[in-house]
């Protein structure tokens, strides 16, 4: 176990209802799972996402915290929140890290491992009933 570690777990989500495929806008969902798996007390200081679609586009968002917080983890608790984004094609992926701050003033990066953004839209010509 490192001193100084965050573990990030993803899960997107589509959707369909904010979408608009025939205008190339695919909505997604992610939520994020922070877990403190280190020894120290730390807080997340800022975030930073590539965000990529099937076209070859690619995004970088950077900012403080997330949605408006900083969480102070303590070890073994964790921090669970949603974001969302859109991308030009029904595909993609993301991939990031946090900024990270020890209460002693160690400072480290607590990466987030590619992830995969999938519209699930139905197959052309077929119709849901």
């Amino acid at each position: 176990m490192s001193t100084y570690q965050f573990t990030c777990e993803v899960e997107p989500h589509y959707l369909g209802e904010q979408s608009a495929p025939d205008e190339d806008v695919y909505a997604f969902a992610y939520t994020v799972t922070i877990t403190n798996t280190g020894e120290v007390t730390a807080q997340l200081i800022s975030r930073h996402w590539i965000i990529e679609d099937a076209e070859g586009h690619s995004e970088e968002v950077k900012g403080l915290g997330v949605v408006g917080n900083q969480p102070l983890l303590r070890p073994g608790e964790s921090f669970q929140y949603t974001s969302g984004t859109r991308l030009r094609s029904p595909s993609g992926q993301m991939r990031g890290s946090f900024f990270c701050v020890a209460e002693d003033g160690e400072r480290f990066e607590a990466t987030v491992l590619p992830f995969a953004l999938v519209a699930d839209t139905p197959a052309p010509g077929r119709v849901l009933h």
